[in-house]
């Protein structure tokens, strides 16, 4: 990190507040799938947006395996008052909007793999394992609008939990997600907004590696940035990613002509920029849940 901070200085600061613009365009979307269950709005943008930057700091800083910060994203909206079936309906749909996305970026990711002649062994592993996976997200949508799939969950789990009121969520959980899968609109919206988010995170690697003295083509950085945040969101199991994301631009990096000091040396300015962005979020979040704790714990006049 000390020999990045050499070569590229305090210029590279100037990913914090570009990394604002990603936050926008994700909290934008939300806000739209959100819409429905909170025209007035309760959740006001700012709000929004804020409740987005936290989830993304949870998801990208904490051991949580990528699934924590939409958990707590569903607690903070209900401070204000959102009923939860829809909010966790809103959730899950942006995680599959997400795993759509990332398919779509990925497919942009090779195919200019093969505009800038990157194509190898190395890739046609890499093409075969998109083709294999590419069912994954359609078949999920299907479960998704037709399957009932908290409500069969909790059939299979009923010996367990019990409860006719977990039934009963179950099933507005389910007709919650089918109302919000049949929001083109809204998932439209959602969706090209994520892809933009996608797209404009290539910038990062652009600007680094010139920095760095060695500059790329817009092609490149968004080819390194599509397959490096395949691999991510694959190993989402894996807390914040540690080592995927170092093997991604290694590997990658290797195919589009970026050597390993150079690809180590970007994944961990994005390290930094994570810290840099989520650190304050964490803080902020912190802070909001001791107020809540202190007033809920004093007593009563």
């Amino acid at each position: 990190m000390a020999h990045s901070w050499d070569l590229a200085g305090w210029n590279l600061l100037w990913l914090v507040p570009y990394r604002a613009g990603f936050f926008l365009l994700y909290a934008i979307g939300w806000r739209a799938l959100l819409r429905s269950c909170d025209p007035k709005p309760r959740a006001g943008f700012a709000y929004v947006y804020w409740v987005t930057t936290v989830r993304d700091a949870i998801d990208r800083l904490l051991p949580v395996a990528s699934v924590g910060g939409g958990v707590a994203a569903v607690r903070m909206m209900r401070w204000r008052g959102l009923p939860a079936a829809p909010v966790v309906a809103s959730v899950i749909v942006e995680i599959l909007l997400t795993l759509i996305v990332v398919y779509a970026f990925t497919a942009m990711g090779l195919l200019l793999l093969l505009h800038l002649r990157a194509a190898d062994r190395d890739y046609q592993r890499l093409l075969l394992a998109f083709l294999l996976s590419l069912p994954v997200p359609a078949v999920m949508a299907l479960l998704l609008r037709y399957g009932s799939v908290f409500k069969r969950l909790h059939a299979l789990l009923r010996p367990i939990v019990g409860t006719r009121l977990l039934a009963e969520g179950a099933a507005l959980l389910d007709d919650e997600l089918r109302a919000s899968l049949r929001r083109g609109g809204a998932l439209l919206t959602a969706g090209g907004l994520q892809l933009v988010a996608c797209i404009s995170a290539s910038f990062e690697e652009w600007f680094v590696l010139r920095l760095f003295g060695h500059p790329i083509s817009v092609e490149t950085a968004v080819a390194l940035e599509s397959l490096t945040q395949a691999a991510r969101y694959l190993a989402f199991i894996v807390p914040a990613g540690i080592g995927v994301q170092e093997a991604g631009f290694v590997l990658f990096g290797h195919m589009l002509g970026v050597g390993t000091d150079l690809a180590l040396a970007v994944s961990m300015v994005k390290r930094l920029r994570e810290v840099l962005c989520g650190v304050p979020s964490l803080l902020s979040w912190q802070w909001v849940e001791g107020r809540r704790l202190q007033r809920a714990s004093s007593p009563r006049s």
